[in-house]
């Protein structure tokens, strides 16, 4: 193979490990009667932004989803009580988005099953030294002008 030819074949291999893994953690995770995984992925963003939590353009950049579907997650969410929509004081266009008691306690219940889900269908198939150097890899393409020191 040629270095372009391995370069394709690297993101193949991402997207069909990516696709491969996200279904099972999240037929694990719903399995076990837990919140849907794109929530837990959101609560986990609020609960490490802390007691102001983020404004809803933070949370789709973090979670890898459109503004919309973030919003109606995010909606669906404040029904469930897990989440609280704030108007932006300085912006009245935006919004934010906070996790609650409950969402604290939903976010605590999932992790586990999370947890061991991910160590299942995916870190068991990786050596350690495979997990530096994909880790590494994927940083440099998701963050190639931050400046952060990888690894």
């Amino acid at each position: 193979m040629t270095g372009q030819d391995d370069r394709l074949e690297a993101w193949r291999a991402m997207l069909l490990a990516h696709n491969t893994a996200v279904r099972a953690i999240e037929s694990d995770v719903q399995r076990d009667g837990r919140i849907p995984l794109t929530w837990y992925d959101v609560l986990l963003e609020l609960k490490a932004a802390g007691e102001h939590g983020l404004r809803m353009q933070e949370v789709a950049n973090r979670v890898v989803l459109s503004r919309t579907r973030v919003s109606r997650l995010v909606d669906e969410m404040v029904r469930d009580g897990l989440v609280d929509k704030l108007p932006d004081p300085h912006d009245k266009r935006a919004s934010w988005a906070v996790i609650t008691p409950k969402g604290a306690d939903a976010l605590r219940a999932t992790a586990p099953v999370y947890m061991r889900s991910i160590q299942k269908h995916f870190s068991a198939h990786l050596t350690e030294a495979d997990a530096v150097v994909i880790a590494r890899a994927l940083f440099k393409v998701a963050q190639p002008d931050s400046g952060v020191p990888l690894g």
